[in-house]
């Protein structure tokens, strides 16, 4: 079974692409981040036309999350209790045999910025709002606008402290990693530095400046399963003239 995460930047403007992307890696389970628009505007038929069924929590014009899957996603929760101010950012339900959660953590824009306690407010609550799952095969993915080290980061030295880049942000990642959950790219892949997310600007995937933000998280029960994980940097870039994301899918196959 292959399950994946992949920030989309805008779903209309990325459509076409996500769907290329299924039809060449045939994943069962996926977390997509930033949407762009409200359930109710999801293209729901043409997902169905390509095997998948989906899920939603989604707001105009910002944030936004889904899940797409073989078969019928059963919602458990939808949003961050007591942090819902902060828009459609998180989305968990029961499918394909795992209970599966997709989340888009706050930017927090700069460590100045009113936004940064926000988001440290909402990774703080976020292992509590999961306790319940720690204890069966479970997937927590998504982005989470932190690198979780410096080998996440294309330069640590430069970065350090910087949003992305604080022991703030990093500590609340940890506070997952000590409730149970496992960064499975990095459990399967120790001493690899790759990156999920580069900017569209000054030619930052080609030079490599880019930071692994986007995280394929599981409990137990899915690592033990684990066989291969993958940053799919191929669809960082354009495919058949489409236009892609600034963030790469992860994908990870389980037994």
């Amino acid at each position: 079974m292959r399950i994946a995460t992949w920030n989309v930047n805008g779903l209309r403007a990325r459509q076409d692409f996500l769907l290329h992307w299924l039809r060449a890696r045939q994943p069962d389970v996926v977390g997509l981040q930033e949407l762009k628009l409200e359930d109710g505007q999801f293209p729901h038929e043409v997902f169905q036309k390509e095997g998948y069924r989906a899920a939603t929590h989604g707001q105009k014009s910002w944030n936004g999350v889904a899940i797409l899957a073989r078969e019928e996603p059963v919602v458990v929760r939808r949003g961050l209790a007591g942090h819902e101010g902060l828009g459609a950012r998180l989305l968990c339900a029961d499918v394909a045999g795992l209970r599966f959660t997709t989340v888009y953590v706050p930017n927090g824009k700069s460590t100045g910025h009113e936004d940064f306690a926000a988001k440290l407010a909402w990774l703080e609550a976020l292992p509590g709002a999961l306790a319940q799952d720690g204890e069966r095969a479970s997937v927590l993915c998504g982005d989470f606008n932190v690198c979780p080290g410096a080998l996440d980061s294309w330069n640590e030295t430069a970065f350090r402290g910087q949003i992305f880049h604080t022991d703030a942000e990093r500590a609340r990642v940890q506070a997952l990693f000590a409730a149970g959950w496992r960064d499975l790219f990095r459990e399967r892949h120790p001493d690899r530095q790759a990156f999920s997310w580069w900017d569209y600007r000054a030619g930052a995937f080609h030079q490599g400046h880019g930071l692994r933000i986007d995280l394929l998280l599981g409990t137990a029960p899915v690592l033990a399963r684990t066989r291969a994980v993958e940053i799919d940097r191929d669809y960082r870039k354009k495919q058949a003239g489409l236009p892609a994301s600034d963030h790469a899918p992860v994908w990870a196959d389980l037994e």
